[in-house]
């Protein structure tokens, strides 16, 4: 990496109205010329742009380059989700005894917190100078009874970029004054080839993950099942297109959950993607027991996004840490996403990107 020749940076501008509340954009660049862009709707992370091998610049996640898109389209891109991530199983779970019926909106389950989960809330956001490099935090708090949860949650993330390295560090927290549920998400595509250019099919892809949790077709059914013989086996790299049509589903492609190898709790190697073309490298380390792996299946064409591409199928891959998708409904997992009061949720990711 060369040495740093432009100072970090913060800006801020207006990026529009959204529930009657102004929306910021927060665009962190370093003194390498990478930078990131984030908004306070959906705390979703907007543009990311990082070098290719011969030290071009490019965007490598999707969205929009207004934020119209992202009122009207609905793809979760580059946004935390909460308060609950991936799906809880026929919208069906029991909080310290009670039941409780979520909203469906990936029928018949409720996916990413319901339809109108954190991704659609505005947070309150500040940019922030810490030693490592520019920075913006974002707070939301989740009134007792949002989307059918129980308790007032007091939820942030933390957005660093380094000031001397293209890492992106990402941190989230949230307490809750009663008993509920928690599982945060940081839902960004990625092709590393530069948003609309191209599939990820051939992304080398590493996942040190040596089982996964096989669902009916999508919900986990709390089996844990080894990866060895199957399309999810990713120990060693592999092009992410060359078992997809083995993995089935309709539409077929990966949208898995995967048991990060290592203990949970611990800032391990998650994953590590490549792709050929352009050189760029990117590995994922957290903290978190699973990584849902999402090839861009139910993207058809029909979404446009930045520069007025419209986004075909696989053209962008997601690496979703998490606590696993239906928890509260498998004993065996259910603590992993159960909050208490006094207690605090964590969930820590750090993103390297480099070239070869």
């Amino acid at each position: 990496m060369p040495p740093s020749s432009t100072p970090a940076s913060i800006q801020r501008t207006p990026f529009g109205t959204a529930h009657g509340q102004g929306v910021d954009l927060y665009t962190l660049k370093n003194g390498n010329g990478a930078s990131v862009s984030i908004m306070n709707y959906g705390a979703a992370i907007t543009a990311l742009r990082v070098p290719d091998r011969h030290g071009a610049m490019a965007d490598v996640v999707l969205g929009f380059d207004d934020l119209g898109g992202y009122l009207k389209n609905d793809p979760f891109f580059g946004v935390i989700v909460g308060r609950v991530a991936n799906r809880i199983r026929d919208g069906r779970c029991s909080i310290a005894g009670k039941d409780y019926r979520l909203p469906v909106n990936n029928p018949p389950h409720h996916l990413h917190g319901g339809p109108q989960g954190w991704d659609k809330a505005v947070w309150q956001a500040e940019a922030l100078e810490v030693p490592v490099g520019p920075a913006v935090r974002l707070r939301l708090r989740s009134p007792d009874g949002d989307a059918g949860y129980p308790g007032n949650v007091d939820a942030e993330v933390v957005y660093t970029l380094d000031e001397k390295t293209n890492q992106l560090r990402v941190a989230m927290r949230a307490t809750t004054d009663a008993t509920t549920l928690l599982n945060m998400a940081q839902h960004s595509y990625f092709n590393l080839g530069g948003e609309g250019v191209g599939t990820i099919l051939d992304h080398e892809l590493t996942l040190p993950a040596g089982a996964y949790t096989p669902g009916d077709p999508m919900v986990p059914t709390g089996e844990i099942c080894a990866v060895d013989g199957t399309p999810f086996d990713f120990r060693l790299p592999k092009a992410v297109g060359r078992d997809l049509k083995a993995t089935g589903g309709d539409p077929i492609g990966y949208d898995h959950n995967l048991v990060v190898d290592g203990a949970p709790g611990a800032l391990r190697p998650v994953a590590r993607l490549k792709d050929p073309g352009s050189g760029r490298v990117m590995t994922l380390d957290a903290d978190q027991p699973g990584v849902q792996l999402y090839s861009g299946n139910f993207l058809n064409g029909t979404v446009v996004g930045k520069r007025g591409r419209p986004y075909q199928q696989h053209t962008g891959l997601c690496l979703e840490t998490q606590r696993f998708p239906n928890a509260v409904n498998v004993p065996a997992w259910r603590d992993q996403v159960v909050l208490h009061p006094g207690q605090v949720y964590a969930h820590h990711m750090l993103y390297r990107f480099s070239v070869e």
